[in-house]
């Protein structure tokens, strides 16, 4: 399906092949639409109804909303949080070597990848450079914006077992061919044409990226194909619900849209859902509105957040690998994810919020588990409430091919997956412990 709605996200997803060009990406709409920017290290004056954002070290950011009119005993957050990072190859210093006229770079890989679908494509190279100056040390980000790279395959007439489950070693078959000569430095001219006169590389973060683009796919357009939806479909639906729900006059609740960084390696870092990124957003935006902490921890005790990131449909192919009663398929809704052992943060009670916010709304929902024998992933939800306990249930669009280089969704559900979150971000609600009331917006006043 060709909507406005995918066709941003499908431009958003041709800008961003990775965090740090995400997050940039990111500040630049927030911009766009009237957020203004605050810096972590400088103090903080909010206002009523007003929108704000600030980031860290430049592959991580918070945005919020503060309420028409701020009431210290009865303010509450509304969080959706997602991560910026995805699996991928990721230049090491010196990358480059020279072996039979083959000038290759060397490689680590970030996350869970599936390494085979680096192979054979395009590559392109972005990330941030750290460059030193006459002023000192700044921060550039680049994007080859061409294909600079490939990881060629040993033909099958020299690797007769490579369809019997060839195994790939990132030290030797996942180096990526830059070239042909004995005497270019391709890696040095491509960094040498990213700096000015001035400058001086230091250092870098530096991924590969399959080069091509984000498309629709399918005889009516019903899938969306490309790098990176986990979980950038995601993040981008919740930055765009954010942006378009304004604050009105009973809302009392703070909406938040986090995005972390690091997710796929366990979330352990500077920017990341185990940092105190979130934590310090909360309490630098209740201390800005001089909340005092026991205020502060009532408000906490209130607050809800989903934790947005993509879960498996069942795949075409192979339908065994999927649980066989909680049948999940593209197009059909919205991804409630659930797991005994906690590696999601839902259970009843924090599901029943969402699903009655589905069934207020109209928008279809699915019910996801993994198979009992299979263990599953984990994401951010369940790592970002040890920092700050907040009452939080796991969505997230279901897919096929997570981790590939090339991810399926369906172009139906990113319009479920908005219209969720819109509701979230719109709809006010009470927590009191056992007790969820929400409450509707008719002729300017508030019912129940």
């Amino acid at each position: 399906m060709r909507t406005c709605l995918n066709d941003e996200l499908i431009n958003f997803l041709n800008e961003s092949h990775n965090e740090y060009l995400a997050t940039n990406t990111i500040k630049s709409i927030l911009l766009k639409s009237s957020f203004k920017e605050l810096k972590e290290n400088e103090k903080w004056d909010l206002k009523e109804n007003t929108k704000y954002f600030f980031s860290r070290n430049g592959n991580s950011l918070i945005a919020f909303i503060t309420p028409f009119k701020f009431d210290k005993n009865g303010f509450y957050y509304k969080i959706i949080s997602s991560h910026l990072d995805s699996p991928a190859l990721k230049l090491k210093e010196n990358p480059a070597v020279f072996t039979n006229f083959y000038e290759k770079w060397k490689v680590e890989v970030y996350g869970g990848l599936i390494n085979l679908t680096y192979v054979d494509r395009p590559l392109g190279l972005a990330g941030r450079l750290i460059v030193s100056t006459k002023e000192g040390l700044k921060t550039k980000l680049v994007d080859s914006k061409k294909a600079v790279a490939i990881i060629p395959n040993v033909a099958i007439h020299q690797n007769r077992n490579i369809n019997n489950g060839f195994i790939y070693n990132p030290q030797v078959d996942l180096l990526a061919l830059s070239g042909t000569s004995d005497k270019a430095h391709y890696f040095d001219d491509l960094i040498n044409s990213f700096l000015e006169a001035d400058e001086e590389l230091i250092s870098h973060d530096l991924y590969l990226y399959n080069f091509d683009k984000t498309q629709y796919v399918g005889v009516n357009d019903d899938l969306i194909c490309g790098q990176k939806e986990d979980d950038l479909s995601s993040a981008f639906l919740s930055l765009k619900a954010l942006i378009d729900c304004s604050a009105n006059s009973f809302e009392k609740g703070i909406k938040v849209a986090a995005f972390f960084n690091n997710e796929e390696t366990g979330s352990l870092s500077f920017s990341g859902a185990d940092s105190d990124l979130l934590k310090v957003a909360l309490r630098r935006i209740a201390l800005s509105f001089k909340v005092s902490e026991e205020e502060y921890l009532v408000a906490i005790k209130k607050s809800f957040a989903l934790s947005a990131d993509n879960g498996h449909a069942i795949h075409p192919n192979h339908p065994e690998m999927s649980d066989d009663k909680n049948i999940c398929s593209l197009n059909k809704g919205v991804l409630i994810k659930f797991n005994s052992n906690m590696a999601y943060t839902s259970d009843a009670f924090t599901s029943s919020l969402v699903k009655s916010l589905c069934n207020q709304n109209n928008v279809p929902y699915q019910v996801f588990f993994n198979r009992s024998d299979v263990r599953g992933g984990s994401t951010l939800g369940n790592i970002s409430i040890s920092q700050e306990s907040i009452l939080t249930c796991d969505i997230g669009l279901p897919e096929l091919a997570m981790h590939s280089s090339f991810e399926t969704i369906g172009s139906e559900d990113t319009k479920h997956m908005y219209e969720l979150m819109f509701a979230f971000y719109k709809t006010p609600f009470k927590i009191e412990n056992d007790k969820i009331t929400f409450f509707k917006m008719v002729d300017s006043k508030k019912v129940l």
